[in-house]
């Protein structure tokens, strides 16, 4: 499959892709920042490449916004960047239920992922993110 061209924010942490999707200021980049803080790598911000691989769906930069993240009321930062397979897909929405008996499966570029809403404004939502990946993410390999 060739490459697509997806609308999300996304990062890598242990060589794991949590792809960040939303509506328009919800939140997505100041949580790529926040888990960029926190250790993870920028694959892309605001808009990504996705390609099957062996069966798992990869994400990669942009060319036209690789390396580049834009930091509101800041501008335009520039940050190594890189690629890596998706293991989590989380969703911001303020209408994110409460509980959950786990993840939902999603479909991207025709591969099933894990997939997680969360509520945006929680002053903690990279540490739920960093564990709903652990938790939730599918493997490095496999």
């Amino acid at each position: 499959m060739n490459e697509v061209t997806h609308q999300a924010t996304c990062v890598a942490i242990d060589g794991r892709a949590i792809l960040i999707e939303g509506e328009p200021g919800m939140g997505k980049t100041s949580l790529a920042l926040a888990l960029i803080d926190r250790g993870a790598a920028l694959v892309g911000d605001d808009g990504v490449l996705l390609e099957q691989r062996g069966g798992r769906l990869w994400a990669l930069p942009h060319p036209n916004t690789c390396g580049l993240i834009e930091v509101r009321n800041v501008g335009i930062a520039a940050m190594p960047c890189g690629e890596a397979p998706v293991a989590l897909l989380i969703m911001l929405d303020h209408a994110a239920p409460r509980h959950v008996e786990g993840p939902t499966v999603t479909q991207r570029a025709g591969i099933a992922l894990p997939s997680l809403t969360l509520w945006p404004d929680s002053p903690v939502l990279a540490i739920r993110a960093e564990m709903a990946l652990s938790i939730h993410g599918l493997p490095s390999h496999g």
